[in-house]
């Protein structure tokens, strides 16, 4: 057990990177306008990351290549290799680049819970300086090159937030029975679809497939380690998850019609349960948006260097502009409250074709003993892989309708 806790890392990472300010948002509003009943549906998005974050990892340590890379080097025909790695650059490098804001604009959300209003204004002309601070913080941690010590710093903010929302959580007390059935028997209340997709669509990130099987490489050095990156991907997840779970049931004790962000829940939240609800609830939404913030920037960083295949000598000369460039970008359309609406579709449009393939390719590779000799996938692994699989399809297809609709 000591070991385990020992070599605590990547998984950390994945989940700092999917529980950000838009999964915290989709499950406010879960728990919001339909309880307890939509818990299910984020027990199955835990259970699938795990599954698919597992093979992730293990196809970075065995094949010691990461996700990119391994596709890139999969498909010989050129036509088919330069569309999918197109693919991979619009959802991973310029969809993080548009979500970017959004995670730097939920930590200043978090923030002005606790401090006030961060605006400046002059006439006509109005500026928020908070992005540019948190920026700045990020900017330096990442900035420290070194993964170990960027791991160590969002393990902490990992464990913060996770505190802050569980403690949100327990200040409510909660109704455990329901809580029980909620998590064990499928509901579809009426006009529930859309938000089972959203807590899926936001749990299940194609970036953090490409981020793991790059990360685990700089974590350990051979595949006798695999047994500590699943524990790893577990306990990473899993803590994600509880994240998750904890915000719906902190949002369906409130008797409300409507909430548009969590600084409406925290305000609501502090009359009821007093102040130390929203201060919880303010630090943990700053906590995800920072974490998602960095992991973000490095994940478009690391895609870029496999797509593009970057020796490491090109490594070490762009691999740092991508991640600022990207990071610049959010601080610009935070500060001044601009919105990369196309950007973002075009984002969510790619990560919606993007991540069925991937999960199909990660099926094919790792279910194949030419390649993966001992370390293929199980019979067990393999079926709900499938499963996993069609329901992504199925999710892509309807997550492709909802954003032409």
């Amino acid at each position: 057990m000591k070991s385990i806790f020992k070599n605590i890392g990547p998984g950390t990472l994945v989940a700092a990177a999917f529980i950000g300010p838009g999964t915290i948002t989709i499950c406010t509003l879960a728990g919001l306008k339909f309880g307890y009943n939509l818990l299910w549906a984020l027990l199955f998005s835990i259970l699938a990351t795990i599954l698919l974050q597992e093979m992730s990892a293990r196809l970075g340590l065995v094949l010691r290549q990461n996700l990119a890379t391994a596709m890139r080097n999969y498909f010989q025909n050129p036509v088919l290799k330069f569309s999918l790695i197109t693919l991979v650059i619009l959802a991973i490098v310029l969809g993080n680049s548009a979500y970017e804001a959004g995670n730097i604009s939920g930590a200043v959300m978090g923030i002005s819970v606790i401090t006030g209003e961060t605006r400046l204004s002059f006439n006509d002309f109005s500026f928020n300086y908070m992005p540019v601070i948190l920026g700045t913080i990020c900017f330096f941690i990442l900035n420290l090159n070194t993964y170990k010590y960027i791991e160590k710093i969002l393990i902490s903010l990992v464990i913060l937030m996770s505190l802050s929302f569980v403690g949100t959580a327990l200040i409510t007390k909660p109704d455990l029975v329901n809580i029980v059935k909620g998590l064990t028997i499928p509901d579809f209340p009426r006009e529930s679809l859309w938000t089972i997709l959203a807590i899926i669509g936001t749990t299940i990130v194609p970036y953090n497939l490409f981020l793991h099987s790059s990360i685990v490489q700089e974590k350990w050095k051979d595949a006798e380690s695999l047994k500590f990156a699943r524990w790893d991907t577990i306990i990473g997840v899993g803590l994600g998850g509880l994240v998750s779970v904890c915000v719906v049931i902190t949002a369906a004790t409130i008797e409300q019609n409507e909430l548009n962000s969590i600084l409406d829940l925290a305000k609501t939240l502090a009359p009821i349960y007093g102040t130390y609800a929203k201060y919880l609830l303010g630090f943990g939404f700053f906590a995800a948006g920072i974490t998602s913030t960095i992991t973000a920037a490095l994940a478009a960083a690391y895609v870029l260097k496999a797509c593009l295949g970057w020796t490491s000598d090109k490594s070490k000369l762009y691999f740092p502009w991508v991640w600022r460039l990207i990071l610049l970008l959010g601080v610009i359309f935070a500060s001044f409250n601009l919105n990369p609406i196309r950007l973002i579709e075009l984002a969510q449009i790619s990560n919606a074709i993007l991540l069925p393939f991937v999960a199909l390719f990660l099926f094919l590779i790792l279910s194949n003993t030419k390649i993966m000799g001992r370390f293929r996938n199980s019979k067990l692994q393999n079926i709900f892989a499938v499963i996993i699989i069609a329901f992504c399809f199925f999710l892509g297809l309807k997550s492709l309708f909802l954003v032409f609709q």
